[in-house]
């Protein structure tokens, strides 16, 4: 049987699996846990441990067909300006519970789109939060930037706030792709993003690239990574598109007609990742890439490795603080979300109270699993002397058996090999627990 046929038989192709951006998924999280386990897990945080913070920025000036992210449009800045009003109450809310000490390691700015702020407003918010959670000397700042919407006084501001590492949103410079998904976005506007991004000291910066998207082929999503590859990024996202119409309603504006099949899709991401590699990036997890001595490449090939919630990171603060409207707080006790929409966010902060309104409490089981699953995720290796009992066992052995020479298991480890990390998410969902009924994940290829 040819590799691509038994890969398909594996599932490759139908199975829908989470991406364990964390464990358990948010859609186990419940309504029994939120503001107050929030706030007592918050208050007992070791004051000499950093954190790190994610602040969720949900507003674009348009809506990115392709894009399931929690976002909503304006054209004015008005309903920007209250929200950066609503972020700093929150702040101030947290300053209440968080041990005095505490500092901050790393800190994101996703979105939505994090450059609709304008300077005043970058400058505003990024001292709202180091005066909530200073940060340490060595701290890293990223934040995802919409070349389309950034200019040079945006970026000094950022540069200025601290931001060292930039992640900028690209998916496909091919004008066919773009218009199909919503999204206008030249290739010289990038390069010039770039160019500024590099004369204003940023030295680390991220790609971010969707293969799966109607209308690309072999010979347009080769163009595109030859023009990033001119870019001279630092590291790679290279995302499958998930096509989930019943969550995103924005996607039925593509057309699924014009989506390329499972197979154009899987010889799209092969064909993609050869050529980063040829290019002489080292391969990171399922769908980064990074290049020899950035943090992310020192990270996997030190095992430290990590995965949350932004995806492969070299992070390993202990906690997250999530801030903003659906922002996820992974804390030593579990997951708190803060209310989702934005008016059920912006009243609860009113009100005087955190915004969690739905999360996790882990068990041991959990952290085990959680673990587990990381492991897989980031090193295609369970390593058995670290993990290990009797219901994991049964499984390393059921994943054995039913993938056979994709996988390797001794006594020390289990093991994907070369030939079947293609099936990574779905071998670690066999380590899955908490597996809700209704649920209708991402495709796993």
């Amino acid at each position: 049987m040819k590799q691509i046929d038994r890969l398909s038989a594996l599932g490759l192709f139908d199975a829908r699996v989470p991406r364990y951006t964390s464990y358990p998924t948010a859609p186990v999280f419940s309504p029994a846990v939120g503001a107050p386990e929030q706030a007592a897990a918050l208050g007992a945080l070791p004051p000499d441990v950093p954190v790190s913070v994610y602040l969720h920025i949900p507003f674009c000036e348009r809506l990115c067909w392709f894009c399931a992210c929690r976002t909503q449009g304006t054209q004015t800045l008005a309903p920007v300006e209250s929200y950066i009003d609503t972020l700093e109450q929150e702040l101030t809310l947290l300053s209440g519970v968080l041990p005095k000490g505490l500092r901050m390691g790393r800190m994101h700015w996703g979105g939505g789109t994090p450059t609709i702020l304008p300077p005043d407003l970058i400058k505003r918010l990024a001292q709202a939060v180091k005066a909530a959670i200073p940060p340490t000397d060595d701290w890293e700042f990223s934040v995802e930037i919409d070349p389309t919407m950034v200019d040079r006084d945006k970026i000094a501001a950022l540069a200025a706030a601290g931001m060292n590492r930039a992640s900028i949103g690209i998916q496909d410079f091919d004008p066919q792709v773009q218009a199909a998904i919503g999204r206008a976005q030249p290739f010289e506007v990038t390069r010039d993003c770039v160019d500024d991004l590099r004369a204003a000291g940023i030295t680390s910066l991220n790609a971010d690239l969707v293969y799966g998207l109607p209308y690309q082929d072999a010979a347009r999503i080769s163009d595109t990574i030859d023009k990033v590859l001119s870019l001279a990024p630092d590291r790679i996202a290279l995302f499958g598109y998930a096509h989930v119409p019943w969550m995103a309603k924005r996607q039925k504006l593509i057309k699924e007609e014009t989506l390329p099949d499972d197979l154009a899709r899987y010889h799209l991401a092969e064909l993609a990742a050869d050529k980063f590699l040829n290019a002489g990036f080292s391969a990171i997890g399922i769908d980064h890439f990074a290049r020899p001595g950035d943090g992310l490449e020192t990270a996997m090939r030190t095992g430290h490795l990590r995965r949350n919630f932004q995806g492969y990171t070299a992070d390993t603060c202990p906690t997250l603080i999530g801030i903003g409207a659906s922002s996820i707080s992974r804390l030593p006790t579990g997951y708190v979300q803060n209310a989702a929409a934005t008016p059920a966010y912006t009243q609860r902060i009113a009100a005087g109270q955190l915004a969690g309104v739905r999360g996790h409490v882990m068990t041991d089981d959990d952290l085990l699993r959680a673990r587990a699953i990381e492991m897989l995720m980031c090193d295609f290796r369970l390593d058995r002397r670290v993990l290990s009992n009797d219901e994991l066992d049964a499984t390393c052995a059921e994943i054995a058996a039913q993938y056979g020479d994709l996988v390797e298991l001794t006594d020390e480890a289990l093991t994907i090999r070369p030939a079947g990390r293609a099936l990574t998410r779905i071998i670690a969902s066999a380590f899955d627990a908490h597996k809700p009924e209704g649920v209708r994940y991402s495709q796993a290829s």
